[in-house]
């Protein structure tokens, strides 16, 4: 497909909204403490090569990534720091990501051995042994158990000399399950320090996300890895703004009578004359097919309810009470609404998910337009 110069919806991403909340961000970082800014799923759908250089006019030195293709997109962006993919890889994804220099996360004793080859065969390898700690229990290895501390134990063995950095993910950020998740944490770390040749001074131990950042519960880690507060997710009463705003155009408005049915399977019925306007995206654009007569856009200053089972590409909202709607109008599917945490609120209510969701859905399914 060819670029789309006049698109029927877009992502109007804010620039200077995030270099904003990034400096926020800083701000909040205990002294002595690093800061790893995650632009995985494509900087949250953002855009990594838009992203890349406002961290680097702030001084970022460690991002976070996922995937072999968001890390060759970041060192093409011109960022030499530190690159940290947040996931268990597969071996040949080690490989294929051997010329983007990621430092991986190693949780299985088959990780260590495919790290182990590659160092021995000449390659530089920096690996963060990953804890479950009785968590996430996705890719971090659980030594709270006979076994997987007999592994643990193997994988220092083999990568004594590549281990940078111990690192966890907490599930759960209220404080007493968060203060239960960091005492483990550093409980488990330094059983592995006691029991290795590692040295707690050459050691990373990160844990933390930007909801533990801005948690009432202080807990002890070398480095938060935040993402969500980057993109204004998080804590709209601190300053921070949203960055993307989704927008569509009106393609047409009528007249409809009682009884009028909208949409497929006429899901809705017109219970008086109504006037309708029809939007210029769906669900392929990242909108619920059937949003359970909660979604409304924002049209002028007034929202708009949206009837009916979502199209494909265009969706119907009702107008009748909004003045002077025609065709060519913007509508905000998100954004647009002074009151960014209530326009947060509504928003994750009507879709059913959370915004980083919603942020990463919208970026890789619309046209972007960078301000």
């Amino acid at each position: 497909m060819t670029s789309d110069s006049y698109p029927g919806s877009w992502c109007e991403i804010h620039l200077d909204r995030i270099s904003r909340n990034l400096e926020l961000t800083r701000g909040l970082v205990p002294a002595g403490r690093k800061l790893c800014a995650v632009l995985k799923a494509d900087a949250y759908g953002h855009g990594i090569a838009q992203v890349v250089p406002l961290m680097l006019a702030q001084g970022i030195t460690c991002i976070g990534i996922t995937s072999n293709s968001e890390a060759y997109a970041v060192r093409e962006a011109g960022f030499e720091g530190t690159l940290i993919r947040l996931r268990a890889a597969t071996p040949d994804e080690i490989d294929h990501g051997l010329g983007a220099r990621i430092e991986e996360q190693v949780g299985s004793l088959a990780a260590a051995e495919k790290l182990k080859a590659l160092a021995d065969a000449g390659y530089t390898v920096r690996a963060h042994l990953a804890l479950n700690a009785l968590g996430m229990s996705r890719d971090g290895l659980e030594i709270a158990t006979e076994a997987g501390w007999a592994t643990c134990q193997l994988i220092l063995t083999l990568l004594a000399k590549n281990i940078v950095g111990i690192c966890t993910h907490f599930p759960c950020n209220t404080r007493r399950n968060l203060r239960a998740s960091a005492d483990l944490f550093q409980k488990q770390v330094a059983m592995i320090i006691a029991n290795s040749a590692l040295e707690r001074s050459d050691i990373l131990v990160h844990a933390g996300s930007s909801l533990t950042l801005v948690s009432d519960e202080p807990v002890a880690t070398d480095m938060y890895r935040c993402g969500a507060i980057l993109y204004g997710i998080l804590k709209p009463e601190l300053g921070f703004q949203s960055t993307m705003d989704l927008k569509a155009r009106v393609v047409s408005v009528g007249d409809y009578p009682k009884g009028a049915t909208v949409g497929y399977d006429q899901a809705y019925r017109l219970d008086t004359d109504r006037r309708l306007a029809c939007l210029s995206i769906g669900y392929a654009n990242g909108f619920r097919r059937d949003p359970d007569g909660c979604a409304a856009v924002v049209l002028g200053d007034c929202l708009a309810p949206v009837l009916g089972k979502v199209s494909m590409n265009t969706l119907v909202v009702d107008v009748t009470d909004v003045d002077g709607v025609q065709a060519g109008d913007e509508a905000f599917v998100f954004g647009g609404i002074a009151d960014t945490k209530a326009s947060l609120a509504r928003t994750e209510q009507q879709f059913g998910t959370i915004m980083a969701d919603l942020y990463a859905d919208w970026g890789m399914r619309n046209a972007r337009i960078f301000r």
